[in-house]
């Protein structure tokens, strides 16, 4: 039976980092030299943690999916990175954040590794300052700053409304200098279909090279997975088509126990579906709610155009609900008064699913100028996809699937529960709770990747050095190999005749209607039912065309849904384990008088932990129980 060791330092929280960097055992540089690191994935933890390896003089193979790694999903990322460095003087710390981080998760999150994420937040805008990321500047040349939701202080550093791509583009440019240097050998096109265990560790992967349809084996010291979430888990949601849960439930099958795989957060955000073709959706940066206004018409069912609804017609529910906070309240938060006030007839659109987002009092005030220079790529988005400028009349909004908190469990060395294996960024549970504040999820992604990975990596591969290199002919990989050749060729021979991609949207349904924004019981139950029968017809009717030894994109498509299939069943078994509500978690049996979330911290003040049992066999959850030490849990207000 697997056992959760955290490994948090003693001491102060202020202090845990130092004492543990200074204690912690050291690789020098010859024995770098005799020690193979893997890294999946390269966004900004993943080609952070690929760069800063290969610099220290360790061999590192990098894999992506993709074919350049400066495609990875960072690249979206539109609003800014948080840091805590007070340049507004404002009253922010780094106490400040973290506390804002542990309030905004709704008190779900590990302190120790929350603490962490926030100290190390000012060398990463220093590092990326450096490499060159154009972050926006004020009038006297210092970086700028601006608010984003759930805080009261201005320390979001951003670059227009790019920041993701501006930061994927400078750490893209730190691992093209090791790969030129040969300390990092990159391998695109590669989907990683499993993990390879020797004696408990994590020697190597097994990957699929999705250009020719080879399987290859690939051996190494340590692994390390910074695979991104599964918000794709909804069909529709803010993420790239291909972003998907793989990588980390191939871990989870070998031993790696998922934590909290229920904590989805939906962003407020996203411009609404037009029509049933889409296959994603569009987000617009919550950095819009500095100032944008938020409203609906005052009167059930007024269609009218916007700008033809008078001041004293418009209810501007956030500021009516929320006088301390208003627009900048957090993303769940937001959400759900979004849906409430849609539910309730009140939304515009031809559907009603949707509320305004509204910058005409900004243009007054600050100018259209200076408007265009903060959001200008963004309107131009907009305008592109749904066809009006918001500078003309408000954008429609509407909440959509975004990121996960939930992943795979991580101790404070950001090591899953198998030896060997880490987890880095999104794909770990361990920074945002039950709902992650804005801002922070590049934060955390850079922070694990470039100044905590490298070392407690290098704790662990101190009694490595003696370690031979593995042969990859070695009988564990012949068997992990084995494994994921009799997956792909039982995909391959169902000889059904629908699409993988139309099982993706039934099951996108089912869990965004009952365990997407809200969640109760009888919805939960029913959504279980459902993707059971959903999944038996999936392994019955599923059509494939083409051949595996060959480019073949449904072949890709239908492994992913088909794990999507098994997290789907997680994530409801995680749902309803928790009878409470907590930041993105809303169990509607569990809501205060005015609707809001509803915690129950005598009896769900703990991290579930997942082990997988088997196929036929229930999940066994493993609990972390939550000790908060430096902030005083209380009821969660932005009131």
């Amino acid at each position: 039976m697997t056992k959760l060791e955290s490994k948090i330092p003693e001491g102060p929280i202020a202090e845990k980092w130092t004492l543990y960097k200074n204690k912690a055992n050291l690789v020098n540089t010859a024995n770098k030299k005799r020690l193979d690191i893997i890294v999946v994935g390269t966004g900004l933890a993943g080609a952070g943690a690929a760069s800063s390896l290969g610099e220290l003089g360790y061999n590192v193979k990098n894999f992506c999916y993709q074919d350049s790694p400066r495609r990875a999903h960072s690249v979206a990322a539109q609003g800014g990175i948080n840091a805590a460095k007070n340049y507004k003087n404002d009253g922010d710390s780094v106490y400040r954040l973290f506390y804002d981080m542990i309030k905004g998760g709704d008190y779900r999150a590990r302190e120790a590794n929350v603490y962490r994420a926030a100290e190390v937040s000012n060398d990463v805008i220093d590092h990326y300052t450096a490499m060159g990321v154009p972050f926006a500047r004020d009038y006297g040349g210092n970086l700028d700053n601006r608010s984003f939701g759930g805080v009261q202080v201005s320390r979001t550093f951003y670059a227009k409304g790019q920041t993701g791509q501006q930061c994927l583009l400078g750490t893209y440019s730190s691992l093209n200098r090791q790969i030129n240097k040969g300390s990092v050998t990159m391998y695109p096109r590669r989907e990683m279909l499993d993990i390879v265990i020797i004696d408990g560790r994590a020697r190597g992967i097994i990957v699929r090279n999705l250009i020719t349809g080879e399987i290859e084996r690939h051996s190494a010291h340590a692994v390390v997975l910074a695979t991104g979430g599964y918000g794709t888990i909804y069909y529709l949601s803010t993420l790239a088509v291909n972003s998907n849960a793989s990588a980390a439930w191939k871990a989870h099958r070998k031993g790696a126990l998922f934590a909290n795989p229920s904590f989805v957060q939906i962003h407020p955000t996203s411009i609404p579906q037009l029509n049933e073709y889409q296959a994603k959706l569009t987000l617009m940066s919550e950095s819009l709610r500095n100032d944008g206004r938020i409203w609906v018409p005052a009167k059930q069912g007024d269609k009218r155009h916007p700008n033809e609804i008078p001041e004293e017609e418009r209810d501007y529910f956030l500021e009516r609900k929320y006088p301390a906070f208003g627009n900048l309240v957090p993303r769940d938060v937001a959400s759900r008064a979004a849906k409430e006030r849609c539910d309730s007839g009140y939304g515009v659109g031809e559907t009603g699913l949707a509320v305004n987002l509204d910058f005409r009092d900004a243009m007054k005030k600050q100018g259209k100028a200076a408007i265009e220079n903060k959001y200008g790529n963004l309107f131009e988005m907009y305008e592109t996809i749904a066809g009006t400028s918001p500078y003309n009349e408000p954008m429609r909004i509407y909440p959509a699937g975004h990121y996960t908190m939930g992943g795979l469990w991580v101790d404070y060395e950001l090591m899953t529960t198998i030896k060997g294996l880490f987890s880095i960024g999104e794909s770990n549970f361990s920074d945002h709770g039950a709902n992650r504040l804005g801002a922070s999820s590049l934060m955390q992604a850079s922070g694990d990747g470039y100044f905590i990975l490298p070392y407690t990596i290098g704790n662990y591969l101190s009694d490595q050095i003696r370690v031979p290199r593995f042969d990859t002919s070695l009988p564990e990989f012949e068997e992990a190999e084995k494994e994921v050749l009799e997956k792909i060729n039982r995909l391959m021979s169902i000889k059904g005749t629908q699409t993988a991609t139309s099982f993706h949207k039934r099951l996108g349904r089912i869990m965004w209607d009952h365990c997407g924004m809200s969640r109760n019981e009888k919805g939960l139950l029913k959504a279980r039912d459902l993707v059971t029968e959903l999944e038996k017809e999936f392994w019955s009717d599923l059509a494939i065309p083409g051949k595996p030894e060959d480019l073949n994109m449904e072949l890709e498509k239908a492994g992913r849904i088909a794990d999507y299939f098994e997290l789907a069943q997680l994530m409801i078994t995680d749902a309803l384990n928790r009878k409470e509500s907590c930041g993105a978690h809303f169990r509607e049996e569990s809501q205060t008088p005015e609707g809001e979330a509803m915690r129950d911290d005598e009896n769900f003040m703990y991290v579930a932990a997942w082990e997988f049992t088997g196929d036929t066999k229930a999940p066994l959850m493993h609990r972390e129980e939550l000790v908060y030490e430096e902030v005083e849990v209380k009821v969660r207000s932005y009131k």
